[in-house]
């Protein structure tokens, strides 16, 4: 009994504070017709009132195994009096409902190419012998109970009504999450910066980098899809594109799924979190799939020490040592037993890199890529600029959509979601497609990478406590965290911060099991969103499980809410209540 109060407040509820949640407790639901249950809760909420001298008052709910469905139906009484009609068929029709469950081959779903299993419910109706409760003939139904939306259709017909519904509501409800993780891996066709000066030297190393030169478009390079490359895809592809390396030619690895993580992680002897852990599995799908259907020469795979920022004043932009170093520890899993990349004829590169230091950056690159590539220190200047100029653009792509949005957001007086969480959450195999689960209720999605930077929306949103000296700079997180050294940390208080100050948009945390950079901000993250009465939802310790239930229920619960507050924003504070 006393893991219950344990299981409810820490972990379905995140309230480790329970003196947050005010002084009065209502015990609810059926289990606390159990005497010992209700002991442990007393305690438990009586332990975390110690020392303050407060007494909380706590009670049970006197029908506390029907609280749940009385709630429901004050809610009924609620929406019907908002002119919602009920679709209730009756208790006498309830009664005289058959069900027919079946599972198997025949049932399986074929409109994709998971294949996946599902349920089908035949639903019919027995009318009843007493004239008194006869109904009206009811048509049998169908229930098709899947993982997925799609799933549920029952033909082709419903599928293409569901698709142009999907694409509806992609159009109304923008999920840059979603743009963000796709966009990011496009080439960028810079022009090319290729040198011609090898040539007019008859140097043995002149000879050999003509011959590395000329040879830059028949090379394959293979990438891990994860981690920082969700930022500076970009980058890298401007750079090798600049440099005469086909765009068809940089190979990425796939998004995350099942599959590829149960087949791929095998390897290694550590157990880091679920984005790092999933590298091993990322370099196994290039190995073995991409490189097995045409030949890789490299896989390159840097390791991020130092990151760019655009905020200001902070004390350092710091990758994260575990995702830094995670590229050794691949290489270790890969070259434990036998060096795999040699016996596959690939060269594996994971340079460490400091994207803040630009000599720094153009030397580590230089000695990666100058005995592959044959390039001069020219040419490498000249690329890693073009790299720099392609990163900008690409961002100011991404958060001029991000603006759009939020335009459009602020004109309609309608809500968006942003998700406090790092790029490499944008992956879909990470994220679950939680964010993809709130867009098709109708909720645009920013994250702390997309949010719009523009000068007048920064001046709208903090200049009144800059004039008035409570804070110095729109782009500093000073004012709420000192020890500001991690990049991924600093850009999610930023984005806290922001988010805390526009009336449009609300706040989803999302982290990993096992995050160290996460962990010692969550409270202060929550503090900043719940100082401005902004409301705050939070996906945290999240790894490779999918309880999609239990996440359906969560969004569920988090889109009725919403749905209340967006009345609210349109109609006033007593609309949440009506």
């Amino acid at each position: 009994a006393q893991v219950l109060p344990r299981n409810v407040f820490l972990h379905v509820a995140k309230a480790p504070d329970l003196q947050r949640l005010g002084t009065r407790f209502l015990l609810q639901g059926g289990t606390q017709k159990n005497p010992a249950v209700v002991k442990a809760f007393v305690d438990y909420i009586r332990e975390g009132f110690h020392g303050t001298g407060i007494d909380p008052q706590i009670s049970v709910h006197p029908h506390c195994g029907e609280a749940g469905a009385i709630g429901v139906a004050l809610e009924a009484i609620r929406l019907q009096a908002s002119g919602h009609a009920t679709t209730f068929i009756g208790l006498d029709a309830v009664d005289q409902i058959r069900l027919n469950t079946h599972s198997n081959e025949d049932d399986r779903c074929h409109l994709c190419k998971n294949s996946c299993m599902r349920t089908l419910l035949e639903v019919s109706y027995s009318n009843s012998d007493d004239p008194r409760h006869s109904l009206p003939p009811l048509q049998p139904k169908r229930i098709i109970l899947a993982g997925c939306e799609r799933g549920t259709a029952h033909s082709n017909d419903d599928l293409q009504k569901l698709q142009k519904q999907h694409k509806q509501m992609l159009t109304m409800a923008p999920n840059l999450v979603d743009i963000a993780a796709r966009t990011v891996w496009k080439p960028r066709h810079p022009a090319s910066i290729e040198s011609s000066g090898h040539c007019f030297s008859l140097a043995r190393s002149a000879r050999k980098n003509k011959r590395l030169s000329e040879n830059r478009k028949n090379i394959r390079i293979g990438i891990p899809r994860v981690l920082s490359m969700y930022t500076y895809a970009p980058l890298f592809s401007a750079y090798l594109e600049s440099l005469g390396v086909l765009s068809e030619n940089i190979v990425y690895s796939d998004f995350t799924h099942t599959d590829l993580v149960r087949t791929g992680t095998s390897r290694g002897s550590i157990d880091p979190c679920f984005p790092s852990k999933i590298a091993a599995a990322h370099v196994h799908n290039l190995l073995f799939h991409h490189h097995a259907k045409n030949s890789l020469d490299i896989i390159f795979f840097p390791m991020f020490d130092v990151l760019t920022s655009p905020l200001r004043e902070t004390r350092a932009s710091n990758g994260c040592p575990t995702a830094s170093i995670t590229p050794e520890t691949v290489k270790a899993a890969f070259t434990k037993e036998c060096n795999l990349f040699a016996e596959q004829g690939i060269n594996y590169l994971h340079p460490i890199i400091n994207l803040s230091h630009r000599r720094l950056f153009e030397r580590q690159m230089f000695q990666t890529w100058a005995p592959i590539l044959g390039i001069s220190s020219n040419e490498n200047q000249t690329a890693i600029s073009v790299a720099f100029q392609e990163q900008k653009n690409y961002e100011n792509e991404i958060r001029i959509q991000a603006r759009t949005v939020l335009n459009q957001l602020e004109s309609e007086n309608r809500i968006g979601i942003v998700m406090l969480g790092r790029a490499y959450q944008h992956d879909p195999g990470i994220n679950h497609q939680i964010m993809q689960e709130f867009q098709m209720l109708g909720y645009p999605v920013f994250s702390q990478s997309t949010l719009p930077m523009d000068h007048d929306l920064l001046e709208r949103l903090f200049g009144e406590e800059i004039r008035n000296g409570l804070i110095e700079d729109p782009m500093s997180v000073n004012d709420v965290w000192k020890t500001s050294s991690s990049a991924g940390s600093n850009l999610k208080l930023w984005a806290a911060r922001f988010t805390a100050r526009h009336p449009n948009l609300v706040a989803l945390e999302f982290s990993n099991f096992k995050c160290g950079h996460d962990a010692p901000i969550y409270h202060v993250i929550e503090q900043i969103i719940e100082a401005s009465g902004t409301p705050y939802f939070s996906f945290k310790d999240m790894d490779e499980n999918r309880p999609t239930h239990s996440i359906r229920m969560r969004v569920e619960t988090i889109a009725y809410f919403l749905d209340r507050y967006q009345r609210m924003l349109k109609y006033g504070a007593t609309a949440f209540f009506e």
